[in-house]
């Protein structure tokens, strides 16, 4: 080799280890950012491994964490003009108050401080009853293979996230009973064994459609990533604002020109999807059944409100979900026929100020329905909130397999879990008209969200505890949820309707 060459050969070796080096450290820059998180997480209960994270999206949480927020519950009679002092003496920016929610507070500390310090200083104060970090809420995907029937009871597993997703092109042979093609793929509402089912291990839709389809009268507030409410399957189903209601004034906020639903991920009026997770969702409660376009939903009829709190890359706060619910009982209130809160997603983090909106929800005559969680876990000994609450309107959820079987994923708790329903490869709507098949209790959550929709189109005038009797007395016993869930059941929409 001449001296030529090895000068040449030495100054490429020399770029390719520079290259190297600079695409290593890209690569841990991109994994700080997919894994990066505020304070303590909170899952949704689905597996999202198809969508990837933006640096928008990581720059979003960079800034949320210069100013520590906190949520605030003031004692009564407390009033406003002591609140603006008390965050003024302490150098703190009053974000929001939650009109419906009494007494909560949303304070910002602009000295840095980190957030369970900011909420140690609230704690201390005698007006205030207390005080506690704003949780980031963020979709963590799992990456959990193998059998959905395999049993739960992995008490050492820490993952709180579905199984994977299996994709459907969206055209499948039609079914006579609805005409929608891909009916034959939703075993949840008609179990003839396939795919290696068990036949008749379903939520007996098609009797509890003899006597309903449901009702344009019924709402169903579906707080989760937004919901896509031009999808052909949903956008006659979801709810409009009349236009005898006024836009949704928040007095710390403003006005939203809130057509559809809310948005408090970015504080306005357009919950428009655009992660997927509510509009699967909103698709099992409600997709229009029987006009020939992908699935039927539980509800053929309904209105679907949507609530986004979760952003694209599923990445919210408590103080977003709280904003969500207070959001639904300023509509209850304003005369909105809203009766359920559909909430695929929980943790084991615990937040007094989210369990004090859930009571608020059921003072207003609001069921909330929520998913048990995905960790394979006991939720009697390691609580999931919001599903643990003890709160007259919450029912818990677990998942099942089309073998009528917990899920392996599924959370239980005989004292916690209150009923069961399919949550294992069900097929649903997807943003942009499309449909795809998804896993967890996030699915099972709104089977029953639509199976209470349904008993209120036939029953309107029932109370959150006649209600949510009914949706557990009429549920399938079954043995395998023996010891597993307090109902022992899963849901039966059939005997909850009474068309049997």
């Amino acid at each position: 080799m001449n001296r030529q060459n090895f000068f040449g050969h030495l100054a490429l070796a020399v770029a390719v280890v520079i290259l190297a080096a600079f695409i290593g450290q890209m690569r841990r820059m991109e994994r700080s950012h997919a894994t990066f998180g505020l304070r303590d997480r909170v899952h949704t209960m689905h597996n999202d491994s198809d969508h990837k994270h933006d640096s928008d999206a990581a720059d979003s949480d960079a800034e949320q964490e210069e100013d520590a927020e906190v949520i605030v519950r003031f004692r009564p009679g407390t009033s406003a003009e002591t609140i603006n002092r008390i965050t003024d003496g302490l150098n703190d920016r009053l974000l929001d108050r939650f009109e419906f929610i009494n007494n909560q507070a949303v304070i910002a500390d602009e000295d840095g401080l980190s957030p369970e310090t900011v909420a140690a200083e609230y704690r201390s104060l005698p007006e205030v009853e207390y005080a506690e970090p704003n949780f980031v809420i963020e979709l963590d995907p799992a990456e959990t293979e193998g059998d959905f029937d395999q049993a739960a009871g992995d008490e050492d597993s820490d993952n709180d996230d579905d199984p994977p997703v299996v994709r459907h092109p969206g055209h499948s042979s039609s079914s006579p009973q609805p005409n929608d093609p891909l009916f034959n793929e939703q075993w949840s509402l008609l179990n003839t064994g396939q795919r290696e089912g068990t036949s008749g291990a379903d939520v007996c839709a098609t009797r509890a459609w003899t006597k309903t389809k449901g009702s344009k009268k019924i709402v169903v507030a579906v707080i989760d990533t937004g919901v896509d409410y031009k999808h052909q399957d949903l956008h006659n189903n979801i709810w409009t604002r009349p236009a005898s209601l006024a836009p949704y004034n928040d007095a710390d906020l403003g006005e939203f020109d809130d057509r559809h639903g809310f948005d408090a991920a970015d504080n306005d009026g357009d919950p428009m999807d655009d992660n997927g997770h509510g509009t699967h969702c909103a698709g099992i409660i409600g997709a229009e059944g029987d006009n020939s376009d992908g699935i039927a939903g539980v509800n053929w009829q309904v209105e679907i409100m949507g609530l986004k709190f979760l952003s694209r890359t599923g990445s919210g706060t408590t103080k977003d979900a709280i904003e969500c619910i207070n959001y639904v009982v300023a509509r209850k209130k304003a005369g909105v026929n809203v009766r359920i809160i559909s909430a695929s997603w929980g943790s084991t983090a615990h937040s007094r100020s989210l369990g004090d909106a859930i009571k608020r929800a059921n003072d207003e005559g609001i069921i909330f329905i929520a998913a048990a969680g995905n960790s394979s876990t006991n939720n009697d000994t390691r609580p999931h909130y919001p599903s643990n609450y003890q709160v007259p309107n919450v029912v818990s959820v677990a998942a099942l397999t089309r073998k009528d079987v917990l899920a392996r994923f599924s959370n239980y708790g005989a004292k916690t879990v209150h009923i069961a329903a399919p949550g294992a490869e069900i097929m649903s709507t997807w943003p942009g008209n499309q449909y795809e098949e998804h896993s967890g209790t996030s699915m099972a959550t709104p089977v029953v969200s639509g199976v209470a929709a349904l008993i209120l189109s036939v029953n309107p005038d029932l109370s959150v505890t006649e209600l949510r009797k009914r949706l557990l007395d009429s549920a399938d016993k079954l043995p395998a949820l023996d010891g597993k869930i307090s109902s022992g059941g899963r849901v039966n929409a059939a005997r909850a309707v009474k068309a049997e």
